[in-house]
């Protein structure tokens, strides 16, 4: 029958340390902040275990016996190592970092993360590259069994020990092509609902909030196309005459950067006059990497890049 593995009290090693750098029991006390009646415990306890007794007494002094001698610079190291091993994290830095994070977005969340995120990277961490996925997994799962690393956009079903952080609060705004008649005079609920519109759905659903805030008013929208993508959806709505719904920045705020596409399409952003709930933007990771420094720096820098001067964090 094989004997258990034995106890091993890291409080002895830095004891033995201690006593043997000082040649003293009370010194060796005072530098562990404990009382010498409880070093001189320590002290018999020590020579039980090594079956030495490691300092004797000359005179008004205690010396180290042979033995002590060998273990004084081992017992140094081995309290170094500990010291080392049960240390915080140091602060990483970024410019060391060579490491692949693979991102899960929305494809216009993904689009305007992208070019902030190359930025930050070739400004502060150049050993960093960056994946982006479609929003094609759960997850939960996803980021438990590390297939994603950061999921970034409305977060509405994750596992309860995810960690969540709201990012920033948007609203929903038409967007047309210039010349639209819609951009002719204010927009009314009867007049949006007039226009024939493209809706976005991965599930390829024909309704969402706008058709609810319509039904109030009992008009009903007609949806022409409905299409997986964001992106394709402003550019269908840039060579036609169908409205699109993007998300823009809160009235008090100045710019979004979810924005910049619609903009860069020429397309026109008009306030919609109905009651829609806001859509939250956020980021979910794993608990086992809220310390880790490489995972801190990537979610600092979505916070800076989605969190762009004038955005709504509220």
């Amino acid at each position: 029958m094989n004997s258990p593995d034995p106890v091993i009290d890291a409080n002895l090693a830095v004891a033995l340390d201690a006593l043997l750098a000082e040649q003293s029991v009370t010194r060796a006390a005072a530098r562990l902040h404990t009382s010498p009646a409880a070093m001189s415990r320590t002290l018999a306890r020590l020579r039980r275990i090594l079956q030495d007794p490691l300092l004797v007494r000359a005179g008004q002094t205690m010396v180290p016996t042979p033995r002590a001698h060998a273990l004084r610079d081992e017992a140094a190291a081995v309290v170094r190592s500990l010291g080392a091993l049960l240390a915080p994290a140091t602060v990483v830095d970024p410019a060391t970092l060579h490491s692949t994070f693979t991102l899960q977005a929305a494809d216009l969340v993904g689009a305007a993360l992208a070019a902030g995120l190359l930025q930050l990277t070739r400004r502060e961490a150049p050993g960093i590259s960056l994946r982006f996925r479609a929003e094609e997994l759960e997850a939960g799962s996803a980021l438990r069994d590390g297939r994603i690393d950061l999921e970034i956009g409305s977060i509405d079903h994750v596992d309860p020990e995810t960690q969540v952080e709201k990012l920033l609060t948007l609203r929903m705004v038409a967007a047309v092509r210039p010349g639209h008649h819609l951009t002719e005079e204010p927009v009314t609920p009867a007049r949006l609902a007039a226009a024939d519109h493209v809706a976005v759905s991965r599930r390829g659903r024909f309704t969402g909030p706008l058709d609810t805030a319509l039904a109030e008013h009992d008009l009903r929208r007609r949806v022409a196309v409905v299409l997986p993508s964001h992106l394709a959806a402003m550019a269908l709505a840039a060579r036609s005459d169908l409205v699109c719904l993007v998300p823009a920045a809160l009235s008090d705020a100045t710019s979004s950067p979810l924005t910049a596409d619609a903009t860069a399409l020429g397309l026109h952003l008009l306030d919609i006059p109905l009651p829609l709930p806001p859509l939250a933007i956020g980021m979910a990771w794993h608990p086992r990497q809220s310390a880790d420094g490489a995972h801190r720096w990537l979610r600092d820098a979505v916070r800076r890049t989605l969190r762009a001067p004038g955005s709504s964090t509220a």
